[in-house]
């Protein structure tokens, strides 16, 4: 048994008995080092959190300022100028028609906001039937109750199944094996999402749905998969006719990772929901946010006697260190024109990976949105048959790769590239060769 007292996140901690946890000491940039000096590239931003690299000086130093300040206030009745600016901040950039901002500390407590807040919009409206959400399979939303209700991997969910709301999962896209088109590319922006037709049924079907609750173009924790745009219009236009809200997990893929600001715009499309969370302090505090139209927000509106107020509180909503850090990564993106300047970097990411892998037995599709590489493994490539999860082929590569001087936390079948905005195209190529070297390790 191991003396370590600390419990990991997503981990057998059995496996530390072998296999040492690493003490790192030091951050910056695109790197991490540990205790004994040694060097890692970061290749998925530290759980996708760190957008700009660690440590980023004009980021650190808004905490900073902060510090000398204001820590933490309560947020009911009170407000602050961090969270003010922060407000401000992103209603310039966020969707058209999402009006209304409600804080809260991580992406599991956003999800659960946002899912609370359409129970209470039709509720408020005198539709309370309306109670169940419908979501996808090889969804991931986080991990407290609420959001493994909604979640469709089963990875994360099943175990707790017999103390979660029973919700309606649907039949999600799976471009790489899908049942249309065989040979079709990942997110062909031409396909016109035949796959549609599992969630257009659902609407039709069901009358007690208040929401559905997808990621849009990137399913990440669901094996990078991917899907083109036309889905989310289908979607958007099919939830609206039902009367159905639609709730955008923009967490992950929030802020460039997709090539986009928010990924949503590649769909033209605006939800009633959107969550955000992960890389808007940049990587340096925890912080989401719910944004909400104006109708929803309306519905909530009324005297303190019709009881329609939204009842739901974090003792940290709004930190003010958090939103400073926050403001300042807007504005960043924003001085420096992060996204369009990411774009030459992206694409030669892409490239770089695609070279390496693409060819390879075991290799069944290199795909990619803007930010986003994933490298899926197979047993048959001709079959696109898995590998057995049991050979832990990722975990292995996760491994060799710190051995080489790369932080490559993979999924089991998934060798995946989310690395800070910093990296430079030299970085990406030995970020790339590292990778291959690993994994051939691994498989041969």
């Amino acid at each position: 048994m191991l003396r370590d007292p600390i419990w990991r996140p997503c981990t057998q901690m059995k496996d530390h008995e072998t296999v040492p946890i690493i003490p790192i000491r030091r951050g910056q940039g695109l790197y991490l080092w540990d205790a004994d000096g040694n060097r890692y590239m970061d290749a998925i931003s530290s759980w996708w959190v760190n957008l700009l690299g660690h440590c980023h000086p004009r980021i650190m130093e808004a905490v900073r300022r902060q510090t000398h300040d204001l820590e933490q206030v309560i947020f009911a009745g009170f407000t602050h100028d961090a969270a003010e600016t922060l407000a401000r901040r992103l209603l310039e950039i966020t969707p058209p028609g999402l009006t209304r901002l409600f804080f809260a500390d991580n992406g599991s407590a956003a999800v659960e906001v946002a899912l609370k807040m359409s129970h209470g919009f039709h509720r408020n409206l005198g539709r309370p039937e309306r109670t169940k959400f419908a979501y996808l399979t090889h969804g991931y939303h986080g991990e407290t109750l609420g959001a493994l209700a909604v979640c469709g991997e089963d990875l994360y969910a099943e175990l707790f199944g017999g103390i979660m709301v029973q919700n309606v999962r649907v039949t999600g896209p799976d471009c790489y094996r899908c049942p249309y088109y065989r040979e079709r590319q990942t997110g062909d922006e031409f396909c016109d999402a035949p796959c549609f037709a599992a969630m257009e049924q659902t609407l039709a079907e069901r009358k007690d749905l208040a929401a559905v609750i997808v990621e849009p173009l990137v399913q990440c924790a669901g094996d990078f998969r991917m899907y083109p745009p036309s889905y989310l219009v289908k979607l958007r236009a099919a939830t609206r006719e039902a009367g159905v809200l639609l709730i955008l997990d923009e967490i992950a893929t929030g802020f460039g990772r997709t090539g986009t600001m928010f990924a949503c715009e590649q769909a033209g499309i605006t939800p009633d929901l959107m969550c955000l969370s992960k890389g808007i302090t940049g990587g340096t505090l925890p912080l989401s946010l719910v944004l909400a139209t104006e109708g929803i927000y309306a519905a909530f509106y009324a005297e303190w006697a019709e009881m329609k107020a939204f009842l739901h509180s974090h003792s940290y909503t709004g930190n003010a260190l958090a939103c400073a850090a926050a403001a300042e990564t807007l504005a960043v993106l924003k001085d420096e024109d992060v996204i369009a300047a990411n774009r030459p970097k992206w694409e030669h990411m892409q490239q770089a990976v695609r070279e390496r892998f693409a060819g390879l037995p075991y290799v069944g599709e290199v795909r990619s949105a803007g930010f986003i590489t994933a490298v899926e493994l197979v047993r048959d490539k001709a079959s696109r048959e898995p590998l057995d999860w049991r050979t832990r082929a990722g975990t292995r590569i996760y491994r060799e790769a710190l051995g080489r001087g790369a932080l490559l936390r993979n999924l089991p079948n998934i060798v995946y590239f989310m690395p800070p905005y910093c990296i430079t195209h030299e970085e990406i190529e030995e970020l790339a060769d590292i990778a291959l070297a690993s994994t051939r390790a691994v498989m041969g």
